[in-house]
């Protein structure tokens, strides 16, 4: 079927993400935000009812709330309401008439959105941020609901070229366009400066606590950093030998918890320096928000890391080894570069949509 506004300028743009919490449903009100900073273009947003976002301070209005899941056998139960779901969801393209939808970050249930859309002649963009799931990451069957989702997209757009390639080689390489563009900041902070506490340096590693991550790497390291420094290691993920010998080192300790959105402000500006010691990576969100946030990152020389953090002065990169990174956090402790000026968030995300608009009329 060919698309009812393929060569025309975008007006309505439909955005959607059924995260219940992380950087999926984020990164879908951001990207709805920069939309509705564009001129004369109306935005409908689609989050799940469960959505942590919209509990949180700065929850967005407006929202189109679709009954989700919990668990696998949430998900299972919901799968028997396909039809019902996908009549709802028919019901609201009808009405807002769109003539673009967004996937912020693909999800078990997407599938029905895009065939909806795809009946209804809407021209289609996935947001992908990972061309494989990492190891102990993601749901189950995600390669595979992803790549039936790409089926029916119009528009790949990835945060790094890194995922791009993933995406166009390969025995599944996607048939539609797929452009790179850079991963936008994330929250931000209110403006404290890097070492202005006046106590140890402080050291954060956020975010899942997988084996991917290079937990074992960054254990092997900081028993070599020479300077005085604390260290919190914070996120969600299964206890591990890994976890378990970083809680013993010395001035480290291990948080193994969610963390809400409304506290993740406080927690990146807690840091002075945040270190991404990973075995593997597409890009990463806690960089992103690291450096929205003016604090420093130190991050392996792994996948799409290496592109989003070459040209950032408040970054260094090093080699997967925990003697590279020991040196690197030895290098941003002894003598740590000026802080550049902060980037206007709102203006960031206003620039990705307008540019993955601009690929998508190219």
């Amino acid at each position: 079927m060919s698309r009812r506004s393929e060569g025309s300028s975008a007006r309505r743009i439909l955005v959607w993400q059924w995260g219940r919490r992380g950087a999926g449903p984020r990164i879908a009100v951001d990207l709805a935000d920069g939309l509705k900073r564009l001129p004369e273009t109306e935005v409908l947003l689609c989050l799940s009812e469960r959505a942590e976002i919209l509990r949180s301070k700065n929850a967005p209005e407006a929202v189109v709330k679709v009954a989700t899941y919990s668990s696998v056998r949430g998900l299972l139960k919901r799968l028997l309401t396909a039809p019902w779901l996908r009549r709802q969801l028919a019901r609201v393209v009808r009405d807002f008439r769109p003539d673009v939808a967004i996937c912020a970050m693909p999800g078990p249930l997407d599938m029905l959105m895009t065939q909806v859309l795809h009946r209804a002649g809407v021209w289609t963009v996935v947001i992908v941020h990972d061309a494989q799931p990492h190891p102990g990451d993601g749901y189950p069957l995600q390669a595979l609901l992803q790549r039936r989702l790409i089926r029916h997209a119009d528009q790949i757009v990835t945060f790094s070229r890194h995922v791009a390639d993933g995406l166009t080689s390969g025995p599944h390489a996607v048939l539609c366009p797929v452009t790179a563009l850079a991963h936008p900041p994330f929250i931000g902070g209110t403006g404290t400066v890097p070492f202005a506490h006046g106590g140890a340096p402080r050291i954060l590693m956020f975010g899942r606590l997988l084996p991917y991550k290079g937990l074992d790497l960054l254990a092997e390291a900081l028993p070599h950093v020479c300077h005085a420094f604390e260290c919190r290691v914070v996120g969600h993920g299964p206890q591990s030998p890994e976890l378990h010998r970083l809680a013993t080192l010395e001035n480290v300790s291990v948080e193994n918890r969610w963390v809400e959105e409304d506290a993740l402000p406080a927690l990146v500006e807690w840091a002075d320096i945040v270190v991404l010691p990973y075995r593997e990576a597409s890009q990463s969100g806690v960089g992103a928000m690291a450096i929205a946030s003016g604090r420093y990152v130190v991050a392996t020389r792994v996948g799409g890391l290496v592109e989003q953090f070459a040209d950032d002065p408040q970054a260094v990169l090093c080699d997967p080894d925990p003697a590279a990174i020991a040196r690197a956090l030895e290098t941003l402790l002894k003598a740590p570069p000026p802080i550049r000026p902060r980037v206007d968030n709102a203006q960031e995300w206003e620039n990705l949509a307008r540019d993955i608009l601009a690929n998508r009329n190219a």
